[in-house]
């Protein structure tokens, strides 16, 4: 009989056997494709990332250079009221956009060393802004006419330290648009990859529900050879109990006095005795 139950126990756990290989091939084979989609996965976010200049070559870019006198610049009167107070002047020079009125600005004739003028900024447009001098003929004398497009070269100091500011300041500028820049590549990411997220989070909770599946059915396998091998237990036990109870029977040692022989036995003796035997009163001992 146990040469039977341990059979039965060897075939079903060789079929557990095979059944563990087979999941575990299949979840072999899961985790490869699960490896190449999400290689693919990752090439197609390297391929999302922003393609364009550095933040290092744009900070190149905004590179103030200490040995430049950002305060001296040119410009071209193109435009004066009759008293040559109000002047309009047009600049190539872009950094003339920091301006801020009431900016003091010192200015002079194009190849003339003297007779430098103070003026002050009223207002700045794209490519112009407007000077105010209180009185021009204190620095350009009385019999001298400024006319229209002559070139003056300007001074100022505000300018140079608004310029280095400014230069600080697109820096900051260009590393938050550089991290506003992955947050959007990242958002684009997830929304342009949404069906490979989604089929990879399944594939991940597939394999995880195999598994538990997997482990599942063999813990009910191995209770169902718990089961078997406990119900033949049983049988076997229950047996071997029915012959242990026959064998105690058996070797019982009886201590009770016989009634009838002993009362034949007495009487063919000639002692006297009752006419008919009667029941022995025991003691307790």
């Amino acid at each position: 009989m146990k040469r039977v139950i341990h059979f039965h126990s060897f075939l079903l756990l060789l079929a557990l056997g095979s059944l563990q290989v087979f999941g575990a091939n299949n979840a072999t084979h899961e985790s490869i494709k699960l490896d190449k989609r999400e290689r693919a996965f990752d090439k197609s976010k390297n391929e999302l990332l922003f393609q364009g200049p550095t933040l290092e070559d744009q900070i190149r870019d905004s590179y103030y250079d200490p040995k430049f006198d950002y305060s001296e610049f040119t410009g071209r009167v193109t435009d004066r009221d009759k008293t040559a107070s109000i002047i309009k002047v047009s600049s190539e020079m872009r950094n003339i956009k920091f301006f801020r009125s009431g900016d003091k600005v010192r200015f002079r004739l194009a190849g003339h060393s003297t007779n430098r003028c103070t003026g002050f900024v009223r207002s700045v447009e794209k490519n112009y802004f407007v000077l105010y001098v209180k009185d021009i003929t204190k620095c350009w004398g009385e019999t001298s006419y400024l006319r229209r497009g002559a070139m003056l070269v300007f001074e100022s100091d505000q300018l140079a330290a608004r310029v280095l500011d400014a230069s600080n300041y697109r820096i900051i500028l260009l590393k938050r648009r550089r991290d506003y820049l992955k947050q959007l590549n990242d958002i684009n990411h997830f929304v342009w990859s949404f069906d490979q997220e989604r089929i990879k989070m399944a594939s991940e909770f597939d394999e995880k529900i195999t598994a538990l599946r997997q482990a599942k059915q063999k813990a009910l396998d191995m209770l169902n050879v718990k089961k078997e091998d406990s119900i033949n237990l049983q049988r076997e036990l229950s047996y071997r109990l029915d012959k242990l109870d026959k064998d105690l029977e058996f070797y019982r040692i009886d201590k009770d006095e016989p009634k009838v022989d002993r009362w034949h036995l007495d009487h063919d003796l000639g002692k006297p005795v009752s006419k008919r035997p009667v029941d022995l009163k025991y003691r307790d001992y």
